[in-house]
């Protein structure tokens, strides 16, 4: 890796929105998936939870929704799972929506944590989440089609919470606690060596700020 491709990585990780995510209510569409997490990369968000039916989650485990390098991705088999986590945790379950109920996208606070939860392209939000959600949300349409396809919408509605976050100066330091930010550098900049680490069960040796391990014995101690 060189030292441009290191210092790229570092940054990025210092952007990194630790209490903004996305849960997606079996959103099926690999392509829907895959664009999903590309605009939670680009947003800075760290994870992504998806909730898939009997029929569709073995053929996205591992594949799908777990090829992604840069966002953690996690799938369940019942939406409930992630919502009572992330509610339990202090999250807002702000739920993309077209009901009646809904409030437009742009009323939301997103400087505060919060969970962007995205319905099934053609059934939306499953009962079972219902009870976990705090907002709806609706992005107006102005033509004769009633809803973007659920990948816009998270784009559309992601690119608000960035917009209000810069402005909040959320991007602007590391939000990441040190232990989790170095870990991630790690793994992120030396896969092969934290492939090693982790079937030895040896720490995580430090870098240097070119991205090379620090101690110059530690390779031939272990010879990697």
């Amino acid at each position: 890796m060189t030292i441009e491709r290191f210092h790229r990585v570092a940054e990025v990780l210092s952007k990194r929105q630790p209490d903004l995510t996305v849960v997606s209510d079996s959103v099926h569409k690999g392509q829907n998936l895959s664009a999903i997490v590309r605009t939670c990369d680009a947003v800075g968000v760290m994870a992504v939870h998806s909730a898939l039916d009997a029929a569709t989650f073995r053929a996205h485990t591992g594949t799908t929704m777990g090829t992604h390098k840069w966002v953690e991705t996690h799938v369940y088999r019942d939406v409930s799972e992630p919502l009572k986590y992330l509610s339990g945790n202090g999250y807002q379950v702000i739920a993309a929506d077209t009901s009646g109920e809904s409030v437009d996208y742009r009323e939301i606070d997103y400087c505060r944590p919060t969970a962007l939860l995205l319905g099934a392209e053609k059934y939306g939000i499953s009962d079972a989440a219902a009870p976990f959600i705090n907002t709806r949300i609706t992005v107006p349409m102005l033509g004769m089609v009633e809803s973007f396809n659920v990948s816009v919408a998270c784009a559309i509605i992601l690119a608000e919470a960035r917009r209000q976050r810069e402005e909040a100066g959320l991007y602007d330091q590391r939000r990441l606690p040190d232990d989790q930010y170095h870990k991630m550098l790690f793994e992120w900049t030396q896969p092969l060596l934290a492939r090693y680490c982790q079937k030895h069960q040896l720490p995580y040796p430090a870098l240097n700020h070119e991205g090379d391990v620090t101690d110059p014995s530690w390779r031939e101690t272990h010879q990697v």
